[in-house]
């Protein structure tokens, strides 16, 4: 089990993990929350008009930091690829009414990693059994991703070809612990899709 996830009786999965990849995991966790941003603070539970929050409008502007671009695309077009007037209108409308949805389900899928890591105990040189129920496998699924995608951004690339070149960095390059942390992530969602369809 040591290094990824294994189908658990009943649903979910349990993974392995040992006090330097609990802290790896929750730092990177912790990372994607401040870059996604604070959620909005009038959507609590004590006096949240449900109304004023469903049309609440958002960005309707495309993200500038490439890793917020690649975790919230457009709607409309090829990434990367020129838009007429009409593309860009259809997609600055569908951003304005999903994107603060989306920012917020990213969010809580980051927050429920952080959640989960911190109720672990971990002692000296033991590795700790993180058991997560089906629910929980869904938020972790798409928190594995969108760290993928922001480490990928920030390491430009663009095809899985990228980050087989990356990896014959030399070991002093600056890079090289983010493309290893690429790797392991995608290891441990690929385990984790395995577990839940196995």
């Amino acid at each position: 089990m040591a290094g990824h996830f294994e189908p658990l009786s009943g649903g979910g999965a349990a993974v392995a993990l040992d006090e330097v990849e609990v802290s790896i995991l929750r730092s990177l966790a912790v990372q994607l929350l401040e870059l996604i941003g604070p959620g909005d603070e009038s959507a609590g539970p004590e006096g949240a008009d449900p109304l004023a929050r469903l049309f609440a409008e958002g960005p309707s502007e495309p993200p500038s930091d490439p890793a917020l671009a690649r975790l919230f695309p457009d709607a409309y077009g090829e990434p990367g690829a020129e838009q007429d007037a009409q593309e860009r209108a259809h997609a600055a409308e569908f951003r304005r009414y999903t994107e603060n949805d989306l920012r917020d389900r990213k969010r809580e899928d980051a927050l429920a990693v952080v959640r989960s890591l911190d109720s672990l105990t971990v002692a000296g040189d033991e590795a700790a059994v993180l058991r997560l129920a089906p629910e929980d496998c869904r938020r972790w699924l798409g928190a594995l991703n969108d760290l993928r995608l922001a480490i990928g951004a920030r390491l430009e690339i663009a095809h899985d070809d990228d980050s087989e070149a990356l990896l014959r960095l030399p070991d002093e390059d600056p890079r090289k612990p983010m493309v290893m942390a690429y790797l392991w992530l995608g290891g441990l969602q690929e385990s984790l899709v395995e577990a839940l369809i196995g």
